[in-house]
């Protein structure tokens, strides 16, 4: 049969709000507050909030232990006011008499009280109490938010101890999953909106094949500081590029996309060489947060006959040409200029290539080569790459297969992941 509430402790009158504080100058005999913070050796006193009306203003409660045997601390308040006042960060719990008014709610809302409360208490965890048999009053206010429903005259104290640490334990699992979701769905959009930073390539009309590879060196990134791009004008050339800002950060990345948008509208407009890369290097100099920050950069404007291209490299590896019959090798780079932001008033001159009918040109950052190679200090470098991209395509490796090859062996080789972003892309023509 149900148990009544045994009437064993009084709140004191201070603690109800029935009574003024001591002055400020007498001794203290309650312990400091201490955060609202339950840990799993229950080292901090669980605090309970009971707002009930009770008309002799003085709530009764059982003696309530938490796990360890110690006593949960308990205050009262006979309405929302008091509550609110008593309502601090060491308050773990709140039990909520859901016969109580809410003011400046409908009348016909059961549950005002209870929402009224969950406005004002948001991090705590909140017992409902209902008269004996509503159970469908108490199971609308969990789904409402409260952590649990009681009834009024079938509560004693080890049911109500237990009630409260499960409250407390559950809104505690609420909001790390709540948290865990938010953060879920903020990853989501920043890898929607990295998605979206990407380049598109606009090659319509153009019979080259292109193929990209892009791994960033941020863990959990889709974009990092490097950064690439390719464009067909009206006239049939094809412009491609790749560049790498110092560091790969979410700065630089930032200041890649920033980069690759002003050279694809530059290059629309006209311009290329060292007319385009002057004019980089200013939108460089204005957007960068540091006088330090620099960027590498290769651009290649192929003839709309396909067999020549122009060449400017500012700073960066010189791309890497393979023809039929022909060991692949670096396109020159004798005349390669500054990296963008270094000299003010720098030149980059533009070097005429000859490609030929049938030929493949990979672009890539320095990510490719900067890998070690074995357990020692010793890199891959450029001269260790022309011989493993010779090999891949001697396999028969060709478009997107050749890159992830490249890309996958230069790690394992390096024996993991690589501490620098990737950008390789790799221009195709069939004679």
């Amino acid at each position: 049969m149900p148990v009544p509430i045994p009437r064993q402790r009084a709140i004191p009158a201070v603690e109800s709000g029935q009574a003024p504080a001591a002055p400020k100058d007498a001794p203290s005999t309650e312990a400091p507050r201490k955060e609202a913070t339950v840990d799993n050796n229950a080292t901090t006193q669980l605090s309970l909030l009971v707002i009930e009306d009770d008309p002799r203003g003085s709530t009764v409660l059982p003696e309530l232990l938490d796990s360890s045997g110690k006593p949960i601390r308990v205050r009262t308040a006979r309405n929302l006011t008091e509550a609110e006042r008593l309502l601090t960060d060491d308050v773990h719990c709140i039990l909520l008499d859901l016969a109580l008014p809410a003011p400046g709610r409908s009348d016909d809302d059961e549950l005002a009280v209870l929402r009224h409360v969950l406005e004002l208490a948001p991090r705590h965890a909140v017992l409902a109490l209902t008269a004996s048999g509503d159970a469908e009053r108490g199971a609308e206010a969990v789904r409402v938010g409260a952590q649990d429903y009681l009834f009024r005259d079938e509560l004693d104290g080890r049911l109500l101890s237990r009630a409260i640490r499960y409250a407390v334990e559950r809104k505690r699992s609420d909001t790390a999953e709540r948290r865990l979701a938010e953060g879920r769905v903020r990853a989501q959009e920043n890898r929607r909106l990295e998605r979206g930073l990407l380049p598109t390539p606009l090659l319509e009309g153009s019979s080259l094949r292109f193929a990209a590879r892009y791994r960033p060196g941020r863990s959990r990134a889709l974009l990092g500081g490097d950064f690439y791009d390719v464009v067909r004008t009206p006239d049939g050339t094809v412009h491609a590029m790749i560049g790498d800002v110092c560091g790969h950060g979410p700065d630089e990345a930032a200041l890649g996309v920033e980069l690759r948008i002003a050279w694809r509208a530059l290059t629309l407009a006209g311009l290329c060489g060292d007319e385009l890369l002057g004019t980089l290097q200013e939108v460089l100099e204005h957007e960068r947060s540091d006088d330090e920050i620099f960027a590498t950069l290769c651009t290649v404007d192929i003839a709309p006959d396909g067999r020549r291209a122009g060449l400017c490299l500012a700073g960066h590896p010189s791309p890497l040409v393979a023809r039929p019959g022909r060991p692949a090798r670096l396109l020159p780079y004798d005349n390669n200029g500054p990296a963008l932001g270094l000299l003010p008033g720098a030149r980059w001159p533009r070097m005429q290539v000859e490609l030929g009918a049938e030929w493949s040109l990979m672009l890539y950052t320095d990510g490719l080569i900067e890998g070690r190679v074995g357990e020692g200090g010793e890199r891959l470098g450029q001269d260790g790459m022309v011989a493993m991209i010779r090999r891949q395509l001697s396999e028969g490796l060709r478009g997107e297969a050749l890159l992830r090859a490249a890309v996958n062996e230069v790690r394992s080789l390096n024996g993991g992941e690589l501490a620098d972003d990737v950008a390789v892309l790799l221009l195709d023509r069939e004679g």
